[in-house]
């Protein structure tokens, strides 16, 4: 039997080698840790430490960078923010005594070592962020990132993929409202696996992650411990992957979910908060207990002490370094007082929930953590949480920036008129055009009842309030060919497309999630990436006065020396007072209801679709931001759904105007005629922003044009509704069936993963 390494032994064996490079920390780090302590570290010590200081759990490369959100929100966009950056979900107050949670998290290495488990148990810890704010988790969100589509490492990883996420949220019985797939050829190896989840609550019920209290239980409760994940999440997001001689590097094991343990847990954990029994809580997630009892710890008011060896075990022969350190899932941490300590542990009787006091609070500023009597942790807890090291990484535009800008598409070959029409199908089954119906109807989407609108909608909508029908919206978005070409624009580019999708439906837009996606940040070039797009985000936040309230960073994203698209991916919360009036994507069946194009179209075609799709050409810059104008255009589409002007409404983005008419005409299954003025390829492929496709009833079309008039809104007439026509027509160019356009959007990616 191996000999545990007590406090005591450590400060007798001062000169003990310790694996601390193995664990991913550096010389500087492990010197600092034993300045901190006066002694060198345990091995319980030295694993909460290494996971705690990892790249993915301190955030030690961005902390500089992320401080730019809260130095720019304003007092007006904090008002409506009830908890942010820093907990474990942002949350926002909706109205009605209502607040709303949300966020998103990546879960990315994990899911190209395993796919199922590894998107599974990303969606299952994104659950439990939002549970442990004290709300319901309602619909859960995936944007996801592939290699070339016929690709055979994509074959392998997205089924997987797309089978985890929805048979982790299906079981859980959370509809998917949305979300993202997308193929680059720099994600092959290193897919982008997010998830964002949302969940409703009273606004009296917000919880906190603090442990205060002094006397006050530790509890620890839902799946037991296992060795599955040892150090999963924390080591895998802080290296890349080595494909050198085609190896990899050895990695720790992906965590194993259990959504049926889960869905026990939430229902548990929401009557624990009904009956007002918990001082604080926070999930395991990311590094297990060592996350959990050193945060909780560091956010309260005093010290704590844990008795590992009464945590319940799946596995013989753990030791305290990995009890501490695994990632095992379906497990939360809560304060509570004694006086409601038999309380908590019937109701988790009542849920079959195990659950066990591990510790209390105590006087004092340190958290010991004792195996079997004997001291094998005990460190100031702030030290672990939340004063890791903090590095300013070198920036430095890459060398080949402005080569890559200077390489425009104006030189590339534009088609002909009479190849517009076969253009548009080609574009309609290029695999980030085509539908993603093929991933969508292997998730339930309105399980529970609460949604309005989900995919392929431009955004998803849920009902929170039956008695008043109050809802919410979400949509998550990122070009990442616009963000490598200009990473600040790039990264309002998708904070503008996500808001105006939002408000697209009839919503007004809140506040922000995001899921920071990016190379090693040991990259100089990377690290410019990125705060470039902190910078553009934060302040395009700034412009549209919404807040960001919380996110994530997910570094180390390459193969070998080839890092990813830089993708921010950007999560919208848009609020409506009565779901009833949303506004659907597709057109609908009354004849003669007139096509709009909200917004103006320039010759735009840097990072666009058709310049990768018919050229294999990235270069240029991408389309023009124009915040103030995406925030007319959504003041527009709110009053336009309030008032019931609009029977559809499609933003343009990816494909433009060509692929918007293909998605309108067939998720409404309705032809339309369409007339187009000037250029006719820049009219219809051009991705200029701020531009919305609407569907408006003849007896509304002068009211609302006369808004748009007076509120300096460019618009112009597009074309009309034909629901006796089973083609879309365009003037000019001649018609192309419904039928042969849906067998060539819907086609594609049946025929690669079917």
């Amino acid at each position: 039997m191996v000999k545990t390494d007590t406090v005591k032994n450590a400060e007798s064996t001062p000169d003990q080698d310790q694996p601390y490079k193995e664990l991913g920390l550096k010389d500087d780090e492990y010197a600092r840790i034993k300045d901190i302590l006066g002694r060198r570290p345990t091995d319980a010590e030295l694993a909460m430490y290494s996971v705690m200081w990892s790249e993915h759990c301190s955030y030690k490369s961005s902390k500089v960078h992320l401080k730019y959100f809260s130095d720019t929100t304003t007092d007006e966009m904090r008002s409506k923010m009830l908890a942010g950056i820093g907990e474990n979900a942002g949350v926002v107050d909706i109205g009605d005594g209502w607040a709303i949670t949300f966020k998103a998290e990546s879960h990315n290495h994990p899911s190209y070592v395993e796919p199922y488990q590894g998107a599974a148990t990303g969606v299952g810890g994104i659950v439990r962020d939002i549970l442990a704010m004290g709300a319901r988790p309602l619909a859960v969100m995936d944007p996801l990132r592939f290699g070339p589509a016929d690709a055979p490492d994509t074959r392998r990883v997205l089924p997987g993929i797309v089978a985890g996420v929805g048979g982790y949220g299906n079981c859980l019985g959370l509809p998917n409202i949305g979300g993202e797939v997308v193929f680059d050829a720099t994600y092959a190896g290193n897919p982008l696996v997010n998830a964002l989840c949302v969940g409703a609550m009273r606004v009296e019920d917000l919880h906190l992650a603090h442990a205060s209290g002094t006397g006050n239980k530790v509890i620890l409760f839902g799946a037991r411990t296992g060795l599955d994940g040892i150090g999963g999440v924390s080591v895998l997001a802080s290296e890349t992957f080595d494909d050198s001689a085609g190896k990899r590097k050895k990695l720790p094991s992906v965590q194993v979910g259990d959504p049926f343990t889960e869905k026990v847990l939430i229902e548990c954990c929401l009557e624990l908060f009904a009956e007002r029994i918990v001082v604080g809580i926070q999930d395991l997630g990311g590094a297990g207990l060592a996350c959990a009892t050193s945060e909780l710890a560091s956010a309260g008011d005093g010290g704590m002490h844990v008795y590992l060896d009464r945590v319940p075990l799946r596995a013989s022969g753990m030791t305290p370094a990995e009890i501490l350190s695994s990632e095992s899932q379906e497990r939360m941490c809560a304060v509570v007082r004694p006086e409601d300590l038999d309380a908590f542990m019937a109701v988790c009787a009542k849920w079959d929930v195990i659950a066990t006091e591990i510790g209390e609070v105590t006087e004092g500023d340190r958290l010991v953590i004792t195996w079997h009597d004997e001291v094998v942790l005990d460190v100031p807890p702030r030290t672990v949480a939340h004063e890791g090291p903090v590095y300013n990484r070198p920036i430095e535009r890459p060398a080949d920036q402005d080569a890559l800008q200077a390489d425009t598409p104006d030189a590339l070959a534009k088609p002909a008129d009479d190849e517009l029409l076969p253009l548009i199908k080609t574009m309609a089954a290029s695999p980030n055009l085509a539908s993603k119906r093929w991933v969508t109807q292997q998730y339930d989407r309105y399980v529970r009842g609460g949604t309005v609108l989900a995919q392929p909608a431009d955004s998803g909508m849920i009902r929170i309030d039956e008695s008043t029908n109050r809802g919410v919206a979400l949509s998550t978005d990122c070009n990442g060919r616009y963000t490598k070409l200009d990473p600040y624009a790039g990264a309002q580019l998708a904070l503008a497309e996500a808001y105006r999708n939002v408000a697209t439906t009839g919503a007004t837009p809140v506040a922000v999630t995001n899921c920071l996606n990016f190379g090693s940040p040991e990259d100089p070039a990377v690290m410019w990436q990125f705060e470039q797009a902190v910078k553009g985000l934060a302040d395009g936040c700034v412009e549209l006065g919404i807040p960001v309230t919380g996110g994530n960073v997910s570094f180390y994203n390459q193969t070998g020396s080839t890092a990813i698209l830089p993708t921010p991916v950007v999560g919208v919360l848009g609020v409506i007072d009565d779901v009833r009036r949303r506004v659907p994507t597709g057109i609908g069946a009354e004849a003669g209801e007139t096509l709009l194009l909200l917004g103006e179209t320039r010759e735009e075609f840097g990072g666009s679709e058709w310049a990768h799709v018919v050229h294999g050409h990235l270069g240029g810059l991408p389309p023009k931001v124009d915040l103030a104008r995406e925030k007319l255009l959504g003041e527009v589409l709110v009053a336009g759904s309030r008032d019931g002007m609009l029977s559809a409404a499609h933003d343009l983005s990816e494909g433009g105007l060509a692929q918007a008419l293909v998605e309108t005409c067939l998720i409404g299954e309705v032809g339309a005629r369409v007339f187009l003025e000037g250029e006719k390829f820049t009219e219809l492929f051009s991705e200029s922003t701020a531009r919305v496709l609407v569907a408006v009833p003849r007896t509304e079309e002068l009211r609302f044009t006369d808004m748009c008039t007076a509120r300096g809104l460019p618009w112009r007439k597009v074309g009309v509704v034909d629901p006796e026509s089973d083609a879309l027509e365009i003037q000019d160019l001649g018609q192309l069936p419904l039928a042969e356009l849906r067998e060539a959007w819907e086609g594609t990616l049946p025929a690669l993963f079917d």
